[in-house]
């Protein structure tokens, strides 16, 4: 038989999100993630057509990680025919399942509320998928554990490797005919709050790493004196202090620090309101899986008890009533939809309001046009005054920065025949490309988005 390699750049290619790769080969064809494009119209645009591959011809899905941008397109690809394993570490698999299950309710939700209020460009607004079509994807999940070497054919086997990022996250290592394929999927941060340090590669003939910061550093700042003084002066203003956040990973970690600061009487017994029913559900996902993360039992049981966790719509009406001073944490990180938005509605334009961005804005969020200083903003087909002050804490990214993408890199052993940057802003990459130029003297190459390169193996 003769053997070959073919990868397909179906996402993540130019730009961060909507994480797609097919590897075809002569003996299986396997897709690394599945995520949905998020930011720029042409981008969102994207999610609604079929992918440019024959989808009953994949024999196989792995994932990397549990993130909607890696995650968020499996039903559309068992819509279009896929019948096989979609496989992930349990954790991985659990996020997926929380993430998959609330975006297809927030999908219907939006569609329904877009044909009653007729804000939607389309006669008809449609759910990008529905909860029975996201419980059929998730009847296809299978567990693997991380660090053990699985076969998946005759020449080819895989294995996951923590990584860091978010729970249950790692990069994926495949070997095809004696060639190894590195995937890197999202790469988490040294010396994270929450998690352990990121494993690393040993090995790449054809490496695939993400890109997302790859021309900037974390700022080197102390992130509870930081929060701290936010909070200080958000007392000080009577006002209320808004945290949009990533319901997975971000929003543990902030309920963790801010837990600490009160611990530490580093700031007083504000009230502190987690507004994210999918956050919520990751909390039992730590719960569930504690070796894959470093927060003692007995920690996690105080720092839930010490925050009010929302349970309900009225509850959020209620929270925005209160006139007290008090921190929101509330779902999606980067403002593009959920409870965040109701909260923004109410008290965006309210000078002694802060707004804290604490994650990734992608290009065409309302978070990036926030970080950018936008004047006003438009939330369901209306425009609202940003009277709040925005303020920006990068060194909370769960991505690791440039340097920490080039630490991640050193240990490979070989010099890689290929090295491609994916996951990333075209300015970001092109630094990124550069910097690894200088540091390793290998030559990488920036795909574009539908792409297909062809591998010796």
């Amino acid at each position: 038989m003769e053997h070959f390699a073919k990868v397909k750049f179906l996402g993540a290619s130019g730009v961060v999100t909507g994480s797609k790769f097919l590897i075809e080969t002569s003996e299986k064809n396997i897709l690394i993630d599945c995520g949905m494009f998020q930011g720029l119209k042409e981008l969102r645009e994207l999610n609604w057509k079929d992918l440019s591959v024959n989808v009953r011809d994949i024999d196989v899905v792995l994932l990397t990680h549990g993130h909607l941008d890696h995650v968020g397109y499996l039903p559309r690809l068992v819509k279009q025919g896929y019948t096989g394993k979609i496989i992930g570490t349990a954790p991985t698999l659990a996020i997926a399942q929380i993430i998959l299950n609330d975006s297809a309710k927030i999908h219907e939700e939006e569609a329904e509320k877009a044909n009653r209020e007729h804000y939607s460009s389309h006669k008809i607004a449609l759910p990008f998928y529905t909860l029975k079509e996201a419980e059929k994807t998730i009847n296809q999940f299978e567990v693997e554990i991380e660090n053990k070497w699985i076969v998946l054919s005759e020449n080819i086997s895989y294995r996951f490797q923590y990584n860091g990022h978010i729970i249950g996250a790692t990069f994926i290592e495949i070997d095809i005919k004696g060639k190894r394929f590195v995937f890197s999927g999202d790469i988490g941060r040294s010396n994270d709050f929450l998690l352990e340090n990121p494993k690393t590669p040993e090995w790449a003939d054809f490496l695939f790493i993400e890109s997302t910061y790859g021309n900037r550093l974390h700022p080197k700042e102390d992130v509870e004196d930081r929060l701290a003084t936010i909070i200080i002066d958000t007392i000080f203003n009577k006002g209320n202090l808004i945290i949009p956040s990533f319901a997975v990973e971000r929003l543990q970690t902030l309920m963790y620090i801010l837990w600490k600061l009160y611990k530490k009487n580093k700031i007083p017994n504000i009230p502190i309101f987690v507004d994210s029913p999918m956050g919520n559900r990751v909390l039992d996902v730590f719960n569930r899986f504690p070796k894959w993360h470093k927060l003692p039992q007995e920690e996690y049981n105080e720092m839930c008890n010490h925050i009010n966790i929302i349970q309900s719509y009225k509850e959020t009406w209620e929270t925005i009533d209160d006139k007290r001073s008090k921190i929101i944490i509330a779902g999606s990180g980067m403002v593009t939809g959920g409870r965040v938005l109701t909260y923004l509605q109410q008290l965006i334009g309210e000078p002694s309001t802060t707004v804290l961005l604490v994650g990734f804005q992608a290009e065409g969020t309302r978070g990036r046009q926030l970080l950018e200083g936008a004047h006003e903003i438009r939330f369901y087909g209306k425009y609202y005054p940003v009277k709040a002050a925005v303020k920006n804490l990068g060194s909370l990214s769960a991505h690791a920065d440039q340097q920490e993408l080039l630490n991640w890199m050193k240990d490979i052993k070989n010099i890689p025949e290929k090295v491609f940057l994916i996951h990333g802003e075209p300015t970001a990459i092109d630094a990124f490309r550069v910097k690894i130029k200088d540091t390793y003297n290998w030559d990488a190459t920036i795909p574009k988005l539908e792409s297909v390169e062809e591998l010796v193996i």
